[in-house]
């Protein structure tokens, strides 16, 4: 009898032994896993930038530098972040075919693997404005008439008050925003490209960015419609003006021309 009891176990003793094991498990969980994980992690972005590093040396080192400093052709690219690239080769204006003025959209030659490639080894470069996210840029929720009054006060000297552009000097203009996507309008808010001032969340926080993105959707949206009828390209008083010089003075000289001849006329009767 003595025998037996000295074997006998505890009744917590299985939950002991249970909650222990489990605790190791967990602990190792704790210990391998998240490492695991976060050592992949830094695999995968590491490759995403040596290949961005292989894109950059092909196609844009002969202008902005083997290390992005920059050079007589093109700028420094340190610090100007993931955004700036994702805008410059997403639209087609980078690679340039040639240095000016002004940089004008064109067809784009990377697909979007490649760009994210090229944005995250220049961001590795220095830290800039990171690509938005689809909610950041995504019109929904916004003021459209907010937007509007944003949009006159901060970009309407530059893009006419619809975002038609217009000429600026030295050959420069500023771009028509008809058809952009709504990410490269933030983008251009956020980065400043070409001969556009920058708008970070200091001067313009992220609910102004969507409110003038929204204001821009409502004015040239597909389901727009022009209340006052033809709207002469939306390029405001001086298309206007000069129609009504073009037009109205037209109509008055024709009117004139005939009254002069029906006079004539009148006379030799």
């Amino acid at each position: 009898m003595k025998k037996l009891s000295a074997r006998r176990r505890h009744p917590l003793a299985a939950v002991v032994v249970l909650l222990f094991a489990l605790a190791a498990t967990g602990g190792l969980y704790t210990a391998f896993a998240p490492a695991s994980k976060a050592k992949a992690e830094d695999t995968a972005q590491s490759l995403t930038i040596e290949e961005g590093r292989k894109l950059y040396l092909v196609g844009c080192a002969s202008c902005h530098g083997t290390g992005g400093q920059g050079t007589t052709d093109g700028p420094s690219l340190v610090g100007v972040g993931a955004a700036a690239v994702d805008f410059q080769v997403g639209t087609g204006r980078m690679p340039a075919q040639q240095p000016g003025a002004q940089i004008p959209r064109k067809k784009v030659i990377y697909n979007q693997a490649e760009i994210d490639q090229l944005a995250a080894y220049i961001a590795s470069l220095g830290a800039g404005p990171n690509v938005p996210t689809a909610n950041q840029y995504s019109p929904e929720g916004a003021d459209a008439a907010k937007g509007g009054e944003l949009f006159r006060t901060n970009c309407a000297q530059c893009h006419n008050f619809t975002g038609k552009g217009g000429a600026l000097t030295h050959g420069k203009f500023a771009p028509n925003l008809t058809g952009v996507s709504n990410k490269h309008i933030y983008e251009a808010m956020q980065t400043g490209p070409q001969n556009m001032p920058s708008f970070p969340d200091t001067l313009l926080t992220e609910k102004n960015k969507k409110d003038i993105i929204a204001y821009l959707d409502a004015v040239n949206g597909d389901e727009t419609t022009t209340p006052g009828g033809m709207d002469l390209g939306g390029l405001g008083p001086v298309t206007e003006g000069l129609f009504a010089w073009i037009f109205g003075l037209g109509a008055l000289v024709a009117v004139a021309v005939w009254v002069a001849a029906r006079t004539a006329k009148a006379k030799k009767s």
